[in-house]
C-alpha cells in the first residue's frame, strides 16, 4: 500500500495475530496499516526455540519466525509504522487511532497487542529468559524432559501448569508464598496428590542461580515465616502468576471481563463496537499459543472485510 493511500483498516499490534490479520487483509486488496508497538513481534521474540508451529519440523527461533511472518505480510503490501498507540476513538464511524506522532483514521481496527506475562520482578530475571525460565508451560515444557523443575503461583495457571509439567519432568516443585492455594478444589487436590508434585508452601523466590554458562541451576527460596533461605536445585522455573492484557491505551474503549482481557461476540473477534475488532491473547485467556493467535488474526481480517463490503467501504 502506498504511503499516501487512505487506509480501510488499521491493525493495532504485531506478533502472529496482527501480521496473520496484515496477510489476509494484504490477499483481499484491502489497504491497511499495522502499528508494530514497542515490541514489534511480541513475545515470540524473546522465545528461543518453538517447535510447536506447524511446517517447522526441526523447530523455529521465535524472532526468526516472527521476521518470516513479518516479511509474508510485507510481500501482500502491508504498510509498517514502528509507533505505539497511545489512545483511540472509537465514537464514529471513522475511527482515530493516535500515537505520540500523528494521528490515523480507518473505518475498521483491529486490535492485536497481546497480553504480557507478569514475572517476579527479580533484578536478574530477564538474563534468565530461554535459559531455563519459562512463562508457558505448552511452549517450553518439552524441553526439560526428565529434569527437576519449578512453577511458581497458587492460582488454577499454576496447579494446572504444575500437573501439565509431570508428562516431561522427573520432579515439580511448586512454590507458593501462603500456606493454602487459591485455585479451585479439584485443581488443588490433584496437584497435591500427584507423586511428582512437591509443594514448597510459604516461600518466595530471592534469587536465581545460574550455571557456568549462565543458564538456571538453581533458586535460592526464603521461608515468608521465619525468613530463612535455602536452595532449590532446579534447571527449569516457570511463573504462573498471570498475564495482564495489553489494552491500557484503549482507556476503556471497550469492554473487557474481569481479568481485562477484551470481550468479542460468541465464535468471532468482533466487538461491541461496529468495526472493531480484537484477536490473539489481548482476548484469548484460555489457549495463548501463537498458532491459536495466527487463527483468530485470519478470523478478524475475514470479519473486516465482509464489515467492510458489506458497508460498502
Amino acid at each position: 500500500m502506498s504511503e499516501g493511500k487512505t487506509p480501510k483498516a488499521i491493525i493495532i499490534g504485531s506478533g502472529p495475530a496482527g501480521y496473520t490479520a496484515a496477510i489476509y487483509l494484504g490477499r483481499a486488496n484491502i489497504p491497511h496499516i499495522l502499528f508494530e508497538g514497542d515490541q514489534p513481534g511480541g513475545q515470540l521474540t524473546i522465545t528461543t526455540e518453538v517447535e510447536n508451529f506447524p511446517a517447522f519440523p526441526e523447530g523455529i527461533e521465535g524472532p526468526e519466525l516472527m521476521m518470516k511472518m513479518k516479511a509474508q505480510a510485507e510481500r501482500f503490501g502491508t504498510n509498517f509504522h514502528s509507533e505505539t498507540v497511545v489512545s483511540v476513538d472509537f465514537s464514529d464511524d471513522l475511527k482515530t487511532v493516535n500515537t505520540s506522532k500523528a494521528s490515523y483514521e480507518a473505518p475498521v481496527v483491529i486490535i492485536a497487542t497481546g497480553s504480557t506475562a507478569r514475572w517476579l520482578g527479580l533484578p536478574n530475571e530477564q538474563k534468565f529468559m530461554g535459559k531455563g525460565l519459562s512463562a508457558c508451560a505448552t511452549c517450553d515444557g518439552f524441553f526439560f524432559r526428565d529434569q527437576e523443575i519449578a512453577v511458581v503461583g497458587g492460582g488454577d495457571t499454576a496447579l494446572e501448569e504444575a500437573t501439565y509439567l509431570t508428562n516431561f519432568a522427573s520432579k515439580v516443585t511448586l512454590i507458593h508464598r501462603r500456606d493454602e492455594f487459591r485455585g479451585s478444589k479439584i485443581m488443588q487436590q490433584r496437584a497435591i496428590d500427584h507423586p511428582k508434585i512437591e509443594i514448597a508452601w510459604n516461600s518466595v523466590i530471592e534469587d536465581y542461580l545460574a550455571d557456568d554458562m549462565g543458564n538456571l541451576k538453581g533458586l535460592k527460596l526464603k521461608d515468608t515465616q521465619d525468613g530463612s533461605n535455602r536452595d532449590l536445585e532446579v534447571t527449569g522455573c516457570f511463573i504462573a502468576i498471570g498475564h495482564v492484557p495489553n489494552t491500557q491505551f484503549l482507556e476503556g474503549a471497550l469492554k473487557t471481563d474481569e481479568n481485562g482481557y477484551l470481550i468479542t461476540n460468541d465464535n468471532v473477534t468482533a466487538t461491541e463496537i461496529d468495526g472493531v475488532f480484537a484477536c490473539g491473547d489481548v482476548q484469548d485467556h484460555v489457549y495463548r499459543q501463537a498458532i491459536t493467535s495466527a487463527g483468530t488474526g485470519c478470523m478478524a481480517a475475514i470479519e473486516a472485510e465482509r464489515f467492510i463490503g458489506e458497508k460498502g467501504l
